[in-house]
């Protein structure tokens, strides 16, 4: 396997693996550890879904070419997770105004849904709900999208 093929697969693997991981911490802190997630965190979301349905693709098709189209177009769903992240982000801090106003969680099942939307929380996307070492969640994804997506640019642009 040439060198080439290599940093195709290496970054198809990185293509499905990166969104994988991030929806599963999304999608664990929403049903396991209480996070509500708002608006803008779901608008972060849908580039993820659509970049590891574009890497499982890459796997089935035959053809290198499609392959790489496939990657780079993962690829680019994730940055603009990462760009959707950084603007999330920016909201959170304070460094800009939301374009959005707050969001309240529908669980459905309920015979009354007024209710029921009662009853769940606010959810605002201009304060993070957790924080490590004063990043919030948005600011992760933003961060390790935009660095997944630029390796994944690097190692298919990369000939030798």
């Amino acid at each position: 396997m040439s060198v080439r093929s290599r940093n195709i697969q290496a970054a198809r693997w990185l293509a499905l693996l990166a969104p994988l991981a991030l929806m599963a911490g999304a999608l664990g802190s929403q049903f396991f550890g209480g996070l509500y997630p708002c608006e803008m965190c779901h608008w972060q979301r849908w580039p993820h879904y659509a970049a590891i349905a574009l890497a499982v693709l890459s796997f089935l098709v035959p053809r290198t070419s499609a392959r790489v189209a496939l990657v780079v177009l993962a690829g680019v769903a994730i940055a603009i997770s990462g760009a959707i992240g950084v603007f999330h982000a920016g909201v959170e801090y304070g460094w800009w105004q939301g374009i959005t106003g707050c969001s309240t969680p529908f669980s459905g099942g309920s015979a009354n849904m007024l209710d029921t939307i009662m009853k769940a929380p606010v959810i605002r996307c201009d304060v993070p709900q957790w924080t490590l070492a004063g990043i919030s969640l948005a600011g992760y994804n933003a961060i390790f999208s935009l660095a997944a997506a630029l390796a994944i640019f690097v190692m298919v642009g990369k000939r030798t």
